[in-house]
């Protein structure tokens, strides 16, 4: 689970608690429905950022650029989401179901729980870092 955080036209900001999968590339997919306030937000303005949380103190903060996902990329990247999310398959007969991939511009990692604590950042260009 992670926080999406999307601009929309009015330039308010707007969030929501979403389920994510990642792939090796530390790409974030994830699905949602056109009707919801962060479709078009995201296809108005694609740049987005995440926080994804674990117990403890140990968090990623995340920004990059999110893609509607279509043809053949999109059946690749269904796969890892349905490996994240199971019942991912049951979702695909909603109405006006959508999946997007984000991939990463800037990521920061922090553990609070160490002593001293331990924060990493990573910029990408083009997928890569």
């Amino acid at each position: 689970m992670a926080v999406l955080a999307s601009v929309a036209k009015t330039n308010s900001p707007q969030s929501a608690l979403i389920g994510i999968a990642v792939t090796p590339d530390l790409e974030i997919v994830f699905d949602t429905v056109k009707s919801s306030r962060k479709y078009p937000n995201l296809i108005s303005e694609p740049a987005c950022s995440f926080v994804i949380g674990w117990t403890g103190e140990q968090t990623v903060q995340y920004e990059g650029t999110a893609e509607e996902l279509g043809g053949a990329e999109l059946e690749r990247y269904k796969k890892v989401y349905f490996q994240a999310w199971p019942d991912g398959p049951a979702r695909q007969s909603w109405p006006g179901i959508v999946y997007f991939v984000v991939r990463p511009a800037w990521i920061r990692y922090s553990d609070f729980d160490q002593n001293p604590p331990l924060i990493r950042e990573f910029t990408f260009r083009r997928g890569r870092t």
